[in-house]
């Protein structure tokens, strides 16, 4: 059974850092990609940042979404089955539950979502 299990969300102040956790468990975590997703109040969710399964040193293997590029970065670490996403800078518009996601394409893959972690950008 796999799951994905965020941590680490909460109120923080404009300007200032939260870092979330999503550990997963029932997969061959080094061979899936993941994603950070995020859906604010009454809107849509969308991608924050993505991870490939690859070593991130190959190009095009970590992308971001245009609105946090430069304040976020995700890291994965496959000995600890954990990605990781560093928030700096933060702003009320990053008010937000954030989702990870782990997606392998292809036989013997899947799609499978985290319960979610609200994150709250407000003074």
């Amino acid at each position: 059974q796999v799951q994905l299990v965020e941590s680490g969300g909460g109120l923080a102040q404009p300007g200032g850092s939260l870092k979330l956790s999503c550990a997963a468990s029932g997969i061959a975590f080094s061979t899936y990609a993941l994603r950070w997703h995020r859906q604010p109040p009454g809107k849509e969710r969308e991608l924050v940042a993505s991870i490939g399964a690859l070593p991130t040193s190959v190009p095009n293997m970590i992308i971001y979404g245009d609105s946090v590029k430069g304040r976020f970065t995700i890291s994965r670490d496959n000995a600890q089955n954990t990605v990781y996403l560093q928030m700096n800078s933060l702003k009320p518009e990053d008010t937000a539950v954030y989702y990870c996601r782990a997606l392998k394409r292809g036989s013997g893959g899947g799609d499978s979502w985290g319960q979610g972690t609200q994150v709250t950008v407000s003074s």
